[in-house]
């Protein structure tokens, strides 16, 4: 079975587009505070099958004051595969929950970059 990975190309006017390394069956859905916003459009290669380009439209629903954060995650393993961070509003500078939520996003991409090295190194 191949890992699933998915990289970020770009984020602009509220569209997420990325590039995924997955099987198949593999889906991609948007979660914010553990429901499921938004489902992503899959365009596969003809040239790599396992190389898949992902394209999500974040609903403006969660655009609102504070740290959003919206899970891109894997519909066959569940594993969230990256996150978007949002910020927006006055209150963010006093709000000590927004830089812990900011400190996790950046911890789990540094996990996630961890384990693609050692993974690298070991092939």
């Amino acid at each position: 079975m191949v890992d699933e990975s998915l990289v970020k190309l770009s984020l602009e006017a509220g569209r997420y587009r990325g590039e995924l390394v997955a099987p198949h069956d593999t889906g991609i859905e948007a979660v914010h505070h553990g429901r499921v916003v938004a489902a992503a459009r899959l365009t596969r290669t003809a040239e790599d099958a396992e190389r898949v380009f992902v394209s999500v439209d974040l609903p403006s629903e969660i655009l609102s004051d504070g740290v959003q954060v919206v899970a891109l995650r894997s519909t066959v393993t569940g594993a969230v595969l990256d996150r978007i961070t949002l910020l927006a509003g006055d209150a963010l500078d006093e709000d000590l929950r927004a830089e812990v939520g900011l400190l996790r996003a950046e911890l789990e991409m540094l996990k996630r970059a961890f384990r693609q090295h050692v993974s690298a190194q070991s092939e």
